[in-house]
């Protein structure tokens, strides 16, 4: 399918233009505790039907960009850095919880820096 063909209401246009560079999906230690059993491959599809929301831009910190989805009333948050790798750090079910995560933009970078 070509990628102009690709078509996913909920994703924002941002994610569409980094998808054919990543090169890796890497899944945080906190996240698998958080989600266990999580498909990762999931986020990387454009298809929404698993999620409320899918591929949302929240913000760019330091070069990495900081995405959002929505599934099952989890707050599921993820990078792609500058490596190009797709990164799962984190899933929150308090949207409270998600909000304070995304404010320490020191965590948010260490975490994506600690992923080898």
């Amino acid at each position: 399918m070509d990628e102009a063909e690709i078509h996913c209401p909920s994703c924002h246009e941002h994610f569409l233009q980094l998808r054919p560079s990543i090169t890796q999906v890497v899944v945080s230690k906190h996240f698998k505790k958080d989600m266990p059993g999580f498909d990762p491959t999931l986020i990387l599809d454009t298809r929404h039907e698993y999620f409320t929301h899918l591929h949302k831009f929240e913000e760019n910190i330091a070069g990495n960009h900081i995405f959002r989805a929505l599934k099952d009333g989890m707050h599921i948050v993820y990078a792609v850095d500058i490596k190009h790798r797709l990164i799962l750090l984190r899933a929150f079910k308090n949207l409270k919880e998600y909000g304070n995560f995304l404010d320490n933009k020191k965590r948010v970078l260490g975490m994506i820096e600690s992923q080898i």
